[in-house]
């Protein structure tokens, strides 16, 4: 089960401001992916559902990280389905990212009161998103949809939304400021932590460095 409650777990993605996402069949290399952002100050990580026995990956990190990173929040992303959610909340999942909005994924979630973050293109979908009870919702793919000023633009209207962009995000001050100064709450982000490179040399402690660069970045955006 969880280790965290629903407020805990959404504290922890927009107060840290920066949610890595990855995938790794290797369960050591996840591990060092996982431990190298732990390090730079991440709280929140999102490992994905990408590959076949990904839940047997998923399910020893949790084991794993409730001792080696015991402040980490670990949620489960590029889920689809309610029987892939369930799944991965029976493993510890203590959050559930997916590309597009699925309300039964919602069923699950809710009954559990884990924190579900479906991906939205429009300002439909968010309300949607919205009534069915997500606090954080994704916009996906973030640099395709309108970029920044897509998020401005909903959060005219719609001043409670906590977004939450993946997709078009890099570490750099530039791009993060454009998406903060725009009203987003927190970035989700994947190769750009962590190039394929970088994972293959395990180069880990350049990776808590990228991690601790970006997140200085988002302290400062955040103020």
């Amino acid at each position: 089960m969880a280790r965290f409650t629903k407020i805990q777990t959404e504290q922890a993605m927009i107060s840290t401001g920066m949610v890595p996402v990855f995938y790794h069949k290797d369960l050591e290399v996840a591990k060092n992916v996982i431990k190298a952002c732990y390090d730079g100050g991440v709280r929140a990580f999102e490992f994905t559902n990408r590959g076949d026995f990904a839940h047997e990956v998923f399910g020893e990190l949790v084991k794993w990280s409730a001792t080696a990173c015991p402040e980490l929040v670990l949620g489960i992303g590029s889920v689809i389905d309610a029987p892939t959610a369930a799944l991965y909340l029976q493993l510890g999942a203590n959050f559930v990212v997916g590309p597009l909005l699925n309300p039964d994924i919602f069923k699950v979630c809710n009954r559990r009161s884990i924190p579900y973050i479906p991906g939205c293109g429009s300002v439909s979908e968010i309300g949607q998103a919205q009534e069915c009870g997500a606090y954080v919702v994704k916009v996906f793919p973030a640099g395709n949809v309108g970029g920044p000023s897509f998020v401005k633009n909903i959060k005219a209207p719609m001043p409670w939304t906590a977004v939450m962009v993946t997709g078009g995000v890099e570490p750099t001050k530039e791009n993060l400021e454009a998406w903060f100064k725009a009203g987003v709450s927190c970035v989700g982000m994947g190769s750009n932590l962590f190039p394929s490179d970088v994972v293959k040399a395990k180069n880990w402690s350049a990776v808590t460095d990228k991690c601790k660069e970006a997140l200085e970045i988002i302290r400062s955006l955040q103020l």
